[in-house]
């Protein structure tokens, strides 16, 4: 049989997913300084809030609705009317590639950023390429390099704001020059906004969202899974700002109509889920705060949940993470899963719970 070319991941378990495999096979206990995932990370949620959101006679009802219930949107923010819910960030992505790009188009991304981009594109025949971002006392987009990468197949610039893995924030100045490169060339700007809520400390350089950009097309992007800590309750949404937003909504919304993926439950709930969300994201900024305050040395992280630290190059950064999960039983995510363009750099997860983070910061080579 043969598979569609869009499929070209080698499928191969890598050496740290083999040994961790066989550590967990045998019963040790791992410090898992990877783990993304809130709700096992061991935060108090409000369970009777949250599952009295589903008490409502009105999800025994289906309401097919494209762009998402008129209530729902209400309840995210103003401007109901530019915004468009997805079942979750990634398929935000979907639809905006679909939306914006043809098959071979190209869209820039930036280089450290999120490992899922690839996979995302190539699935809609879309490819990517990488801009830098550099490290000088904190990170910044590399301009010159993300201009040069524009071509005449070029669609969109992807942000992720602020980075992950590298907790980094777009600047004031930084846009203005993204603005122009958008207007030169007609470009979109498609801005993840997903860990926006989660800054260490105030800056008044910083952008936290594009949401009121209104020179070029632009569409931000947030959900549950981060603002609440919810990600079992797939809802994600975008907002659409700028020039032609009005025709970009009734695109989205013919793609959206096509799949009708968001689950009518969740879009009820809404409201009384981000009031309870508050507590989950104060519990969550206040434990990724105390654990930051744990590192000694980390690449000046802005917000968001993970922290990028440097260590010798006196090995590659998978014999780091094998040696640290033999030796030490500590599990650590390598800087090339980010796609650093250097080595050796080890990402660690401001949401493991205080004591292990505490046990593990020592063990670390920094």
């Amino acid at each position: 049989m043969k598979f569609s070319s869009r499929l070209h991941w080698d499928l191969t378990p890598n050496r740290v997913t083999v040994l961790l495999k066989a550590k967990r096979a045998a019963g040790e206990a791992i410090i898992d300084l990877t783990e993304s995932n809130p709700t096992a990370a061991g935060f108090d949620y409000p369970a009777a809030q949250i599952l009295s959101a589903f008490a409502d006679p009105r999800n025994l009802i289906y309401e097919p609705s494209a762009q998402g219930l008129l209530s729902a949107r209400q309840a995210i923010g103003p401007n109901p009317e530019r915004l468009l819910l997805t079942a979750s960030t990634s398929e935000a992505y979907a639809y905006l590639f679909k939306l914006l790009t043809d098959p071979g188009d190209e869209v820039l991304v930036p280089r450290p950023s999120y490992p899922l981009f690839e996979f995302l594109a190539t699935l809609e025949s879309v490819r990517v390429v990488q801009y830098p971002l550099f490290y000088h006392e904190g990170w910044s987009i590399d301009i010159q390099a993300l201009a040069s990468a524009v071509t005449s197949r070029t669609r969109a610039i992807v942000l992720v704001n602020p980075n992950n893995p590298t907790g980094s924030y777009l600047k004031q100045g930084e846009l203005a020059e993204l603005v122009k490169i958008c207007q030169r060339h007609n470009l979109a700007i498609i801005s993840d906004e997903v860990f926006a809520d989660y800054a260490f400390h105030p800056d008044p350089e910083r952008v936290t969202t594009l949401q009121k950009v209104e020179e070029v097309l632009t569409f931000s992007m947030s959900g549950l899974s981060k603002v609440c800590g919810l990600p079992q309750l797939k809802l994600g949404w975008i907002r659409a700002n700028g020039p032609c937003a009005a025709d970009a909504m009734e695109r989205l919304e013919l793609i959206a109509d096509t799949f009708l993926s968001v689950a009518t439950p969740v879009q009820h709930a809404l409201p009384q889920l981000l009031v309870a969300g508050k507590a989950i994201q104060d519990q969550i900024r206040a434990r990724a705060t105390a654990n930051l305050a744990l590192l000694p040395h980390h690449l000046h992280v802005e917000g968001g949940w993970y922290a990028t630290v440097r260590v010798p190059r006196t090995q590659s950064e998978e014999e780091w993470v094998l040696q640290l999960l033999t030796e030490h039983n500590i599990l650590v995510q390598p800087g090339y899963f980010y796609d650093f363009d250097s080595e050796a750099y080890l990402i660690l997860s401001l949401l493991t719970p205080p004591e292990k983070f505490r046990q593990a910061i020592p063990k670390l080579p920094l």
